[in-house]
């Protein structure tokens, strides 16, 4: 039976993956870092940033938030205490991700009428 590698899952992103996956500049990021007490990332001995999979999910409910719904910064961390307790972040970004993708398609389907 031949070896068989197993996919090596991360447990820390830099800074430059979590900006490449959003669209935004990683000074964005680090914006939202000191905005965001939710948000703290690790550091290396260089002192790069490194997060972890629940600090991402965070940061992508803030993007939506604030990117896409149009809250406040504000606005934004004020949802999110509110809603502290409601589901997962992994939760609300599958629904996300998943209206988005059918926004996309059906402004795609209207786009070929």
């Amino acid at each position: 039976m031949p070896y068989k590698e197993k996919p090596v899952e991360r447990k820390y992103f830099p800074i430059g993956l979590v900006a490449k996956d959003l669209g935004v500049a990683p000074s964005l990021i680090r914006f939202w870092e000191k905005r965001f007490p939710e948000i703290k990332p690790k550091k290396n001995k260089n002192g790069k940033r490194l997060y972890t999979n629940k600090e991402i999910e965070r940061i992508h409910l803030i993007f939506n938030l604030v990117k896409e719904k149009g809250y406040t910064l504000n606005g934004a961390r004020a949802h999110l205490s509110n809603h502290e307790n409601e589901g997962t972040d992994t939760d609300m970004i599958k629904v996300i991700d998943t209206l988005t993708d059918l926004k996309k398609s059906l402004l795609d389907l209207k786009d070929k009428l």
